[in-house]
């Protein structure tokens, strides 16, 4: 069976994460599918070095990130509910972890230091249309604008961690995207806890 191009295994993973997508509702809660990981990639025998699906999933990793932050900085000033401001503390803890982790495993693979995602909006970003709407709102309809935009952060993370866990090769890289896909999908728990508890 032919062995799978870099470029071949790059691709998948971008279009996973819906690079190149056409316009989409960053608070719909429907993400792409994930698509099926490359045929027969073969890891490095160390575990050490990194294939184009670890450096295309960090880059990712990095660029929804910095996206998602300064959408969790509002939360303190749009709302004075304390759980949001909770769960908005607890995500924003967790993601800025993240974040370094995937800016040092970048910088070990001495990958390219600009973002290849700049100025796309892909699922799980919000855009700065959005980001004006959020900055409007407060109370309830804030509310609901985060956490559109939060589930569909997190729900997208959690898919592209699973691509990664499935195609990428690099040890710590691959332990990172597991963890992404735990917080994430705890982190939705907390989302789905607070509509119960707004549904009443």
């Amino acid at each position: 069976m032919r062995q799978p191009t870099a470029s071949t295994v790059l691709i998948a993973v971008l279009l996973v994460a819906g690079c190149g997508v056409g316009p989409r509702d960053a608070a719909s809660t429907t993400t792409p599918p994930v698509a099926a990981p490359p045929a027969t990639t073969a890891p490095t025998p160390t575990g050490t070095a990194f294939n184009p699906t670890d450096i295309a999933w960090l880059q990712l990793t990095v660029a929804m990130t910095e996206r998602l932050l300064p959408v969790l900085d509002l939360v303190p000033v749009r709302t004075t509910d304390p759980a949001w401001r909770q769960t908005a503390t607890q995500v924003a803890t967790t993601r800025r972890a993240d974040l370094d982790r995937a800016r040092r495993l970048l910088a070990d693979a001495a990958a390219p230091t600009t973002n290849p995602h700049e100025g796309h909006d892909m699922p799980g970003m919000v855009t700065a249309q959005e980001m004006t709407a959020l900055r409007a709102a407060s109370g309830q309809s804030f509310h609901r604008l985060l956490a559109g935009h939060l589930r569909a952060h997190l729900a997208q993370s959690v898919r592209v961690a699973a691509a990664e866990q499935q195609s990428g090769v690099q040890s710590a890289t691959v332990a990172l995207a597991a963890a992404v896909a735990r917080n994430g999908t705890a982190d939705l728990e907390r989302l789905n806890r607070l509509d119960r508890v707004a549904a009443g």
